[in-house]
């Protein structure tokens, strides 16, 4: 069997090597001193000059300069798709983990009932809350209100959220998710990705023939085997994603489709490789960068 070993200074020069000439910055470093600049997210004034509020890439678009940190809690926003797993069951309400500085909340009345009934939760359903979501589900949500204290307050009414199964979940930072209206993509090559706001990424196969849930209000496993083609699959678009977040490039549809076309010459395997990853990013990011010239 082959096996590769690398030191850790060697990733680290290729990580300051994708990183380039990026003016990295730390709270209390000066960013400019001139006036004309606007202030951006991650700064604030002092006197004259903008000053870091927090440690990470100074970003400027046009007059706006602004600081992406490096790693931050997600900080949703109403009507957000985020991805979460369940770590607790309170009184009618369950406790998710979907990366933000406090958990989420889902309340069972957020919630559709098996069979899609529209009808008020009673105290049966409250009794049967583990038969629909237990510690250790991963789910699919929106985030339907901001509490006072920043915690989240989810729900799962329609039948595209619910939960998941028979796939691989990616943490990313959550900035590097760019926002769209549609996070749930079908791939060309058989997988379904769905990007959440705030990091998690979940991969599975597309499902054919199938009524959405629709029957089942999201609540049943698909716990069947999946083919070797289609592990296959799944396995490389998670490395394809890692490379791109190696290398802090945006993840959308199109990236995402861009790295998993320009892995095809490299086995699934070997993109967990450095420089192969920093290969299939520079690549999609020339694929993009020749995309938005034409």
């Amino acid at each position: 069997m082959e096996v590769d070993i690398r030191l850790a200074a060697e990733r680290l020069r290729q990580e300051e090597a994708t990183r380039g000439a990026a003016q990295l910055v730390t709270p209390g470093d000066t960013v400019t001193g001139d006036g004309g600049f606007m202030r951006g997210h991650g700064t604030y004034k002092d006197g004259e000059n903008l000053v870091a509020s927090v440690a990470g890439f100074v970003r400027r678009i046009n007059r706006l300069i602004s600081v992406q940190p490096l790693k931050a809690r997600y900080n949703g926003e109403i009507g957000d798709v985020v991805i979460g797993r369940v770590i607790e069951v309170q009184q009618k309400r369950w406790k998710v983990d979907t990366c933000s500085r406090l958990h989420s909340l889902l309340m069972l009345s957020s919630v559709n009932l098996p069979g899609g009934e529209q009808r008020r939760k009673t105290q049966e359903d409250e009794l049967a809350m583990r038969s629909y979501l237990e510690e250790g589900d991963l789910i699919s949500a929106e985030v339907q209100n901001i509490f006072s204290d920043g915690s989240l307050s989810l729900h799962t009414r329609s039948l595209k959220y619910g939960k998941l199964s028979q796939g691989v979940m990616v943490a990313v930072p959550s900035n590097l998710v760019l926002r769209r209206k549609n996070h749930f993509h079908d791939l060309p090559c058989g997988a379904t990705v769905i990007l959440g706001n705030n990091g998690y990424i979940w991969i599975c196969a597309t499902a054919v023939g199938e009524d959405g849930g629709a029957g089942t209000g999201g609540y049943v496993q698909n716990l069947e085997r999946v083919p070797l083609p289609e592990r296959e699959v799944i396995s490389r678009l998670r490395n394809c994603i890692l490379a791109l977040a190696g290398s802090w490039m945006m993840l959308y549809d199109t990236s995402i489709l861009y790295a998993f076309e320009a892995s095809s010459k490299f086995q699934a395997r070997d993109l967990l490789k450095p420089e192969v990853m920093a290969e299939v990013a520079d690549l999609t990011r020339k694929r993009l960068d020749l995309e938005a010239a034409e």
